[in-house]
């Protein structure tokens, strides 16, 4: 199990939705289970630490996966620019699957290095 506490968060909750709609519908004892068991796994998934933490030179570093991006038919591109300092924005270019990293918030133009594909161009105002 990967990530313990999504998986009892998840499952509590649905436990909790379908308890409900058993003890208002059919049974109510079997709803009334349904529903504690739902409450207690949501208990267990809220004390469960989460895992999915990163450290400041993991969260620095990261880049999005390089994949292609072409199913619509469209020219397609992926931002992603860090919120803390360092402020720095990668590029992924959905036709050729080209990773970019910029120092700094998007550019106002960006044409892809690798397959010289024109992403976007902002026009001034």
């Amino acid at each position: 199990m990967r990530n313990k506490r999504e998986n009892f968060l998840i499952t509590g909750f649905a436990c909790l939705f379908f308890g409900a709609m058993v003890f208002f519908g059919a049974s109510n004892a079997a709803g009334g289970i349904l529903g504690l068991t739902g409450i207690a796994l949501f208990l267990i998934g809220m004390s469960t630490p989460s895992t999915m933490e990163m450290s400041a030179e993991e969260v620095s570093s990261w880049l999005p996966s390089a994949e292609k991006m072409g199913e619509a038919g469209k020219v397609m591109y992926r931002i992603d620019t860090t919120l803390d300092k360092p402020i720095r924005t990668s590029i992924l270019c959905g036709a050729c699957s080209h990773i970019e990293v910029v120092d700094g918030k998007k550019p106002k133009e960006w044409a892809c290095p690798n397959c010289d594909l024109q992403l976007w161009l902002e026009e001034e105002e």
